[in-house]
């Protein structure tokens, strides 16, 4: 599911007119990414959890040469999903 079926999805769900779910979507997004960016943790009860996490540095080898290199620390953005979430893609019905 690409973003425009996302839109045609809650729109046919909320009977909210495509335009205004696609606003609220990418605000919602945008929200989430400025959040995680600056650092803080976005929990979506029932949903998931987006967060950043410190990737530390490590050594590796550069694939062309086999030559060892420093892999430096990083930060990234990670996902974890809620028990609500993760229960239906095992295809068990949730306790709620």
């Amino acid at each position: 599911m690409n973003k425009g079926e996302l839109v045609d999805a809650v729109a046919s769900k909320t009977e909210i007119s495509k335009k205004n779910v696609e606003a609220v979507i990418s605000a919602a997004v945008e929200v989430i990414i400025d959040a995680v960016a600056e650092g803080d943790r976005v929990t979506l009860v029932g949903f998931g959890s987006f967060e950043p996490r410190i990737r530390q540095e490590r050594e590796g080898r550069n694939p062309r040469t086999g030559e060892k290199m420093i892999i430096p620390e990083t930060k990234v953005p990670a996902f974890s999903a809620g028990k609500v979430f993760k229960d239906r893609v095992l295809g068990e019905e949730g306790e709620d």
